[in-house]
C-alpha cells in the first residue's frame, strides 16, 4: 500500500511541475474550455440532428422507395427471427430428464424375493431323493400342487411351462438366484417410461437421468438408443444372457419368469425439463445484425421489404437515443490530450513554451477541424463508399502549425486530430486512414522548403499521398469500381486545395502572429529591403559589419544544427538601432571619434541606447518575435568595459548598471552565436596581424569571456557547440582576410618540411 501511494504521490509531482514548468496563464486556458465547450454543443447537436432520415409513415413494406436512407452511424440490433431459431436449436438440445424412483426398484425385489420364499418352501416339503425320483415316474413330483399354489400367489403371473421348467429342474434354487441377478441389474440400470409425444420437443440422442443418493443428488446421461422399457426388455435381456454369465437353463425361462415383476421405476420430469429448456434460453446469445456507417438501407426505386422495415426502424430506434454523456466524455477525453499537448508537450515538441498566440491558432483549428467534422458527417452521400475526411482539410490544418511553430508539433497534431474525429465517431476506419495519411505526409511536405511556391509542390504531394490512401481503402473495403473516379477526384482536389489555401492564409497569419516563418525570413533576408537599404546609406560601416556577422552566424549555425536563416536575418538587423546616431560608432567613424568630447557616462548612454532603439524599430516594423529577441540580446547585459574603466578614473561613485545593455542574455542557441558573432567580427578587426592562428586564439579569448561573465548560461549551447562555432568563426574570418588558410598544425608541420 505503501508502494502504491509513492507512485501516485511520485506521478502527481510530475504533473504539477510540468504545468509549472509550462507556465499556463489564465488566458489561453479560458479560450480552450470556451472553444471545447463550442465544440462540444455542435457535436452533441450533430448527434441528435444527424438522426432525422424523414417520416416512417413513407415507407412501407412492398413499396417503392422514393428516396435514399443511408445509415449515419454504426447500428447494431438484434434479430429476432435468428435469435429464435437459435433458441429453438438450442432447445432441441436440451435431453429429456427423467428421476429415477428407487421405492420401484425396491418393490420389484421384494414381490420377487417373496416368489423365491414360496418356491424354495415347496421345494424343501416336496424334495425326495433324486434316484428315487428318477425310479418313479416323472408324474409323480407334484408338479401340479407347485402351479396351484404359486397361481394362488400370482394369478397368471407365469406361463405353466415356465413353472413346469423350474420345478422340474433340479438346480432350480440356483436359477432362483441367477434370475435375481438379472432382475437387479436391470432394474438398477432403470425401466423408463417413454410417451413419444412428450419428448419429441427434446434432444432424441439422450437423455438424462438423476438418481438420488441420501442427500446428494447426481445426474447421467443415457444414448437414447439404449434406453430399457418394458417392450424392449426382452431384447436387452437376451442379449445380457448371451453373455455367459447365466446358465443356459435360465435363458429359456428367465423372461417369462421375470416379467411379472419388472415395473418401470424411471419417469418423465417436465418440471426439471422445463427448467433446463429456460435456462439453456438465457445463455444463447442473440444473433445480431450490423448496419455499417455510410451503408445504405433503402435505396430509391427499389421495393422495400420486411428486413429493410425492420433495418428501418432499428437505425431511427438508434439515432433517438440521445447519448449525452458519452459524447461529452469523448470530449472531455480530446480537450485532456489536447491541453497536455499544448501546455506540457509544447516544451518538449518546440522546445519553448508555446506563445499565447500560437495557442489560440492550436485552438481555432482543433476546434474548426472537430465540428466540421461533426457537420460533415450529418451529410448525405450518393455513394455507399465516401470518407467523409475528404470534405475536410486535414492538410491545411497540419500545414499551418508545420510552418507557423514547428514540424515536430505538426507531426504530432497529425496523429491527434484524426484520432479525435474517430474517438468522436465522426470517422470510420477509411476516413481515419486517409485523414492520417494526409496530415502526417503534410507535417513533412515542407521540410527544407524556402519559396511559397513550394506550398504548391506540397499540395501535390498530398494530393498523391490521399490518391494512394484512397486506392487501398477502396480495395480493403471492396467499393465499387464506378466509384473510384469520383474519389479520386475528391481525394486529389483536397491536397491541391490546402497547398492553395495555405499559399492564401499564411501572410496573415505570419503578420498576426508575428512568426519567423521561412518563407518570413527569406522575405526579411532580401539586401534590397527599404529598412536595409537605409542602414546601407545612413551607416554604411554598420551595415559591412552586420553583413560580416551574417556570414559568420550562418556558418555557425550550419555546424552546431541551429536555425541557420533565422541567425542570418537576426544578424543584418541586430545593429538598426544605430541608425540614429552613426557617427558614435567606430565602424562608421572615418579618423574623428566623437567619444573624446564626451564624458564616458554619456557615451555608455548612447551605444546602450542602440539595443532599446533597434527593438523599437523592429517592433514598429513587426518584425518576428525571434529576430526581436536577437536584437535585445546581442549584447546582453555584458558591462561596455573601456568607458567604465574610464569612468572610474574620472568619478569616485560609479555604478556598474550605469555602463551595461539593458538587454537579458541571449536565450536561444541563434541569439548566442549572433552575440559571439558580433564580438568576434568587431574584435578581429582590430587585430593588425590577422593570421588564422590569432584569429583563433582571439576568438577563443572572446568565447571564454563570455563564458565567465554568464552570457552564454541560458542559451543551451554546450561545450562541442562552442568548438564548433569557433571553427566556423576561423574559417570565415581567416577566408576573408587571407588567401589561405594557415591553421598553427598546418605551419609546424610545413616547418618540420622545409616548407
Amino acid at each position: 500500500m505503501k508502494n502504491k501511494f509513492n507512485l501516485w504521490e511520485t506521478c502527481a509531482n510530475a504533473i504539477l511541475k510540468n504545468i509549472k514548468d509550462a507556465k499556463i496563464s489564465p488566458g489561453p486556458v479560458i479560450v480552450t474550455l470556451a472553444a471545447f465547450l463550442i465544440s462540444s454543443i455542435v457535436v452533441i447537436n450533430s448527434e441528435n440532428s444527424r438522426g432525422d432520415i424523414g417520416n416512417l409513415s413513407e415507407f412501407e413494406v412492398g413499396k417503392v422507395a422514393e428516396h435514399d436512407v443511408v445509415a449515419v452511424k454504426p447500428v447494431s440490433y438484434i434479430d429476432e427471427s435468428a435469435t429464435n431459431l437459435l433458441i429453438e436449436e438450442r432447445k432441441r438440445l436440451v435431453p429429456a430428464i427423467f428421476r429415477y424412483e428407487n421405492e420401484k426398484t425396491l418393490e420389484a425385489e421384494r414381490n420377487y424375493n417373496r416368489f423365491v420364499s414360496i418356491c424354495r418352501e415347496f421345494f424343501e416339503k416336496t424334495s425326495v431323493d433324486e434316484e428315487a425320483a428318477h425310479e418313479a415316474d416323472s408324474e409323480d413330483f407334484r408338479t401340479e400342487d407347485f402351479r396351484i399354489l404359486i397361481y394362488s400367489e400370482f394369478p397368471n403371473a407365469f406361463p405353466v411351462e415356465t413353472l413346469d421348467t423350474l420345478s422340474r429342474n433340479p438346480n432350480r434354487n440356483q436359477l432362483l438366484s441367477e434370475a435375481r441377478k438379472i432382475l437387479s441389474y436391470f432394474m438398477e440400470e432403470g425401466i423408463f417410461s417413454l410417451s413419444q409425444n412428450e419428448l419429441s420437443r427434446y434432444n432424441p440422442v439422450m437423455v438424462e437421468v438423476s438418481r438420488s443418493s441420501g442427500s446428494r443428488m447426481g445426474r447421467e446421461q443415457v444414448d437414447f438408443n439404449r434406453v430399457v422399457t418394458l417392450g424392449n426388455l426382452r431384447d436387452y435381456m437376451t442379449e445380457r444372457l448371451a453373455q455367459g454369465e447365466s446358465s443356459a437353463a435360465l435363458e429359456g425361462i428367465c423372461y417369462d419368469l421375470l416379467k411379472h415383476f419388472f415395473m418401470e421405476n424411471v419417469f418423465f420430469s417436465k418440471m426439471d425439463t422445463e427448467e433446463q429448456v429456460k435456462e439453456a434460453a438465457t445463455r444463447v446469445e442473440p444473433a445480431f445484425i450490423h448496419i455499417e456507417q455510410g451503408q445504405r438501407i433503402i435505396k430509391k426505386g427499389f421495393v422495400i421489404n420486411k428486413e429493410d422495415m425492420i433495418s428501418l426502424n432499428a437505425l431511427s430506434s438508434a439515432l433517438s437515443e440521445k447519448d449525452f454523456s458519452g459524447a461529452v466524455g469523448r470530449l472531455s477525453l480530446i480537450c485532456m490530450l489536447y491541453i497536455l499537448f499544448i501546455f506540457i508537450g509544447g516544451i518538449k515538441l518546440v522546445g519553448r513554451n508555446l506563445h499565447n498566440s500560437e495557442i489560440y491558432l492550436l485552438t481555432a483549428l482543433t476546434s474548426l477541424y472537430i465540428i466540421g467534422a461533426a457537420l460533415a458527417k450529418t451529410l448525405p452521400f450518393n455513394s455507399d463508399f465516401f470518407p467523409i475526411s475528404l470534405l475536410l482539410p486535414t492538410a491545411l490544418v497540419i500545414m499551418l502549425p508545420s510552418i507557423l511553430i514547428g514540424g515536430y508539433l505538426a507531426l504530432a497534431w497529425a496523429f491527434v486530430l484524426p484520432l479525435a474525429g474517430f474517438l468522436l465517431g465522426c470517422f470510420d476506419m477509411p476516413a481515419y486512414v486517409i485523414a492520417l495519411a494526409s496530415g502526417i505526409v503534410a507535417s513533412r511536405a515542407l521540410h527544407n522548403a524556402e519559396r511559397r511556391m513550394d506550398l504548391v509542390k506540397a499540395g501535390l504531394h498530398i494530393a498523391a499521398a490521399n490518391c494512394i490512401a484512397v486506392i487501398a481503402m477502396m480495395l480493403v473495403q471492396h467499393a465499387p469500381v464506378k466509384d473510384y473516379p469520383l474519389l479520386l477526384f475528391w481525394a486529389a482536389f483536397n491536397g491541391i486545395a490546402s497547398g492553395m489555401l495555405v499559399l492564401g492564409i499564411l501572410p496573415p497569419l505570419e503578420n498576426g502572429l508575428n512568426a519567423a516563418t521561412t518563407f518570413r525570413l527569406i522575405e526579411l533576408s532580401d539586401l534590397n529591403a527599404p529598412l536595409i537599404r537605409r542602414l546601407f546609406t545612413i551607416a554604411p560601416g554598420t551595415y559591412s559589419h552586420s553583413f560580416m556577422v551574417a556570414q559568420l552566424a550562418e556558418a555557425a549555425c550550419q555546424e552546431i544544427g541551429a536555425n541557420s536563416l533565422l541567425a542570418r536575418v537576426g544578424a543584418y538587423y541586430h545593429d538598426i538601432g544605430k541608425m540614429e546616431q552613426p557617427e558614435y560608432f567606430v565602424e562608421n567613424q572615418a579618423g574623428y571619434n566623437k567619444h573624446d568630447e564626451i564624458p564616458p557616462r554619456l557615451s555608455a548612454t548612447i551605444l546602450r541606447s542602440h539595443v532599446k532603439l533597434g527593438v523599437e524599430k523592429a517592433r514598429g516594423m513587426r518584425l518576428p518575435k525571434q529576430v526581436i529577441a536577437i536584437i535585445a540580446e546581442h549584447h546582453g547585459n555584458s558591462v561596455i568595459r573601456f568607458f567604465y574603466h574610464k569612468a572610474l578614473e574620472q568619478e569616485k561613485d560609479v555604478s556598474v548598471e550605469d555602463f551595461s545593455y539593458p538587454g537579458n542574455p541571449p536565450r536561444s542557441r541563434e541569439s548566442a552565436v549572433v552575440m559571439l558573432a558580433d564580438t568576434s567580427e568587431a574584435a578581429v578587426r582590430t587585430l593588425e596581424k590577422k593570421t588564422a592562428t590569432k584569429i583563433e586564439e582571439f576568438i577563443q579569448t572572446l568565447i571564454n569571456g563570455k563564458l565567465e561573465h554568464g552570457q552564454l548560461a541560458e542559451s543551451d549551447l554546450t561545450f562541442r557547440d562552442l568548438g564548433a562555432i569557433k571553427k566556423a568563426f576561423v574559417r570565415v574570418l581567416a577566408s576573408y582576410y587571407h588567401s589561405r588558410i594557415e591553421y598553427p598544425k598546418e605551419k609546424k608541420e610545413a616547418m618540420s618540411n622545409g616548407g
